[in-house]
């Protein structure tokens, strides 16, 4: 299809017009995007450049590759891309005023009030409480063929992210039940078909949003009267130096999003962490060996600096299979990026699903090598950009410290307890459809060491 400009540059500008095509009429590049992000980003950046424009789920959209491009849009200088305009559009219904859609001023007074959950004094009491349930949760898991990873780790991190977030035991049904409500809701996200439909995505990310939210203030109560360590708590408390707190509607709407991201993105990471190791089994060993001459079952917080190997194989994991694949923004007025016209209502995306597998940055990019972080390489140093899994700007993800604390106590206990493999030539068939997963759930040989 022959190339096309999105929108006229101001007449006596410097800038470029951005060029690139519809696709396929009302689809534009939607299913490609969606099946085929590494062909499809490879291909346009090679015909349009680092900026460009397609359809995607019925919009107008510019993707923007390359670090420079992403450090362009997530920094926001002139503050001219907006969050809740773009991921409302995917998301709003369901996430309603979390933390990633809020802008400006408001997110800046939401984020100080959260921060408070996010202390250091925090962060130690979240591990210490991490520790027993994580070998709990480990020690349930029954070794054999066939043993399902993501389906696994999917049901520990939610029993986590409850115990940790919210300080709420719950049965094995109640937990299903939230756990369905939560993929309900994140795969609503890119529903083709956008508005209620009985069975459809979009009517299941409706029904479970209200689950959600009746869960949350049936327990609030209880929270505000009692307290606690968990983050539910510290929400509850969260107050800002001239006296600002949440309200309950402030609250149930972060735990939502704070919940659903707590425990989709760490799924993603330790189930990519568990497919590579189990294709590289030298890597898996090399991180067993660490975790035992550390001497301890479990991390404490002092010990998270040391597990040098582990952390480079989650950063590794992270820039292969970016969790959240793609950071979306609203152009809330007319601007530039890389010298190329953006028009206000413009939706921009920065894909760092492919962003991390630029050949310009990373040698070899589709090859699992943690040692590309290491201290003599650092191939991540090309750019502050270049490797940005936690986004970046006033948006940066406020929870990051936790996620790498999480997914470092989890993969130490787990190569503690068990050794796994899949077969030689397998590879698992990576659906990027919604949140990135496997679709066969990662079927490994688990072993009890």
């Amino acid at each position: 299809m022959a190339a096309r400009v999105l929108a006229a540059p101001p007449a006596g500008s410097d800038l470029k017009p951005v060029i690139g095509d519809p696709g396929i009429p009302l689809v534009g590049s939607t299913l490609r995007a969606m099946r085929h992000p590494f062909e499809l980003s490879r291909e346009r950046y090679e015909q349009f450049g680092p900026v460009s424009w397609s359809w995607l789920l019925g919009q107008r959209a510019v993707t923007v590759q390359g670090p420079e491009a992403a450090e362009a849009v997530l920094v926001n200088r002139d503050k001219a891309f907006a969050n809740g305009p773009a991921w409302g559009f995917f998301i709003g219904p369901f996430f309603t005023r979390g933390i990633m859609l809020l802008d400006f001023e408001e997110h800046l007074h939401h984020r100080r009030i959260m921060q408070q959950a996010f202390t250091r004094k925090r962060l130690q009491s979240y591990q210490e409480t991490l520790a027993p349930s994580i070998g709990k949760g480990l020690d349930a898991w029954v070794p054999g063929r066939g043993f399902k990873v993501y389906d696994h780790v999917k049901q520990l991190t939610l029993d986590l992210a409850t115990d940790v977030f919210m300080g709420v035991d719950l049965d094995r049904a109640e937990a299903d039940r939230i756990n369905g409500a939560f993929v309900d809701a994140v795969r609503a996200g890119t529903a083709y078909v956008r508005f209620p439909v009985p069975g459809l995505r979009w009517q299941k990310g409706l029904r479970a949003r209200r689950t959600l939210e009746d869960f949350f203030r049936t327990h609030l109560p209880a929270k505000r009267r009692d307290g606690g360590d968990d983050l539910f708590a510290a929400l509850c408390a969260a107050e800002t130096d001239d006296g600002h707190r949440f309200t309950d509607e402030d609250v149930v709407n972060h735990m939502i999003f704070a919940l659903m991201a707590a425990h989709d993105t760490t799924t993603i990471t330790l189930t990519t962490m568990a497919y590579y190791l189990a294709k590289y089994p030298e890597w898996q060993e090399r991180l067993r060996d660490e975790s035992l001459a550390l001497g301890r079952p479990v991390l404490d917080h002092a010990d998270l600096d040391a597990m040098t190997g582990i952390d480079a194989a989650m950063k590794e994991a992270l820039r292969l299979v970016s969790p959240v694949p793609a950071l979306p923004r609203k152009a809330v007025k007319d601007t530039e990026v890389l010298g190329f016209h953006i028009p206000a209502g413009t939706t921009v995306v920065v894909p760092q699903l492919t962003n991390h597998r630029m050949e310009s940055i990373w040698a070899d990019p589709d090859r699992f090598d943690p040692s590309r972080f290491s201290p003599e390489r650092r191939e991540d140093k090309a750019h502050k950009y270049a490797w940005s899994p936690f986004g970046g700007g006033a948006h940066k993800c406020i929870g990051l410290h936790f996620a790498g604390m999480q997914v470092k106590s989890v993969m130490h206990q787990w190569l503690l307890r068990y050794r796994w493999s899949v077969p030689g030539r397998y590879t698992w068939p990576l659906d990027t459809t919604s949140l990135p997963s496997p679709k066969d759930g990662l079927p490994v040989h688990l072993e009890r060491l």
